[in-house]
């Protein structure tokens, strides 16, 4: 695991990201629900090739901030910048295109198409060919079709699904489900992505196996992760920066030793006995 160093932001990186510049930066990010603030003064750096963690207890504002930075929500005040560029009136489709992908704490595949067909649901973005162009040029079309079979097969085989690609996405066990949500999301060719309680419902060995998977991303496609997490020991054994939100707001930022030993992490959320 990279030593991870401070940036200007107030946050910090792997050093190995130091010279490039950040995939994701939040500055001063917040929104309000009527009278309620739900995030506020959210400033996080996430490096290039880093795997961040977002932990707090439940109600911290985890998955608005997950749909802050998906545009899911509109901020009401602050600024996201993803690969230096601006997200703001950006929509979610947009946002895909810039390079950030997002897998759901509720599993989201379209469970009677093959899975073969989900991860192609993924490839329509990096297919160049409009819909338009394709009517069109038929030729065309049948080529890009042909390319994107390839591709979602390779992406199977890359994490050993290529023999269900013709299953029924919907009839897979639960933790191959997970990791097809996830294949469909790295099918979109995305800078980094974001993972919404991605063990959840695992058994111990599937967990095991989803925290290779979440370092072999990392190795293999040079992107980042983020991910929001109430599994402490994924957390604190995949995560190299780690950031702990409470009521809203940034309570602490550090690497997994750092975190641990934190006393207002201790007393806000890893303390606590009941999760969600």
């Amino acid at each position: 695991m990279s030593k991870m160093v401070p940036v200007p932001s107030n946050s910090i990186v792997p050093e190995r990201d130091i010279d490039k510049p950040p995939v994701l930066e939040t500055h001063h990010l917040g929104i309000d629900f009527g009278g309620l603030t739900a995030v506020d003064d959210f400033t996080l750096t996430v490096g290039r090739t880093e795997i961040a963690g977002l932990i707090g207890p439940n109600g911290a504002g985890k998955t608005t901030v997950f749909n802050l930075l998906t545009n899911v929500y509109s901020p009401t005040r602050g600024v996201i910048l993803l690969d230096g560029h601006n997200t703001t009136r950006k929509s979610t489709p947009q946002l895909s295109k810039m390079g950030i992908a997002r897998t759901f704490q509720n599993i989201r595949l379209f469970a009677d198409m093959t899975v073969m067909d989900n991860v192609r649901v993924g490839l329509h973005n990096s297919i160049k060919q409009s819909f338009a162009e394709s009517v069109t040029h038929l030729f065309g079309y049948r080529n890009s079709e042909r390319q994107s079979k390839k591709d979602a097969l390779e992406l199977l085989d890359f994490f050993h699904m290529a023999d269900l690609a013709d299953k029924q996405a919907g009839s897979l066990p639960y933790g191959e489900q997970r990791r097809l949500e996830i294949v469909r999301a790295l099918a979109t060719k995305p800078l980094i992505i974001l993972l919404d309680e991605p063990a959840a419902g695992m058994n111990p060995s599937e967990t095991a196996e989803l925290m290779e998977n979440i370092r072999h991303i990392r190795d293999s496609f040079k992107i980042a992760v983020m991910l929001i997490e109430h599994d402490m020991n994924l957390v604190m054994n995949v995560c190299e920066g780690i950031c702990v939100l409470d009521h809203g707001k940034i309570i602490a930022k550090g690497s997994p030793d750092e975190i641990k030993s934190n006393p207002a992490v201790i007393e806000a959320y890893l303390g606590k006995k009941t999760e969600g």
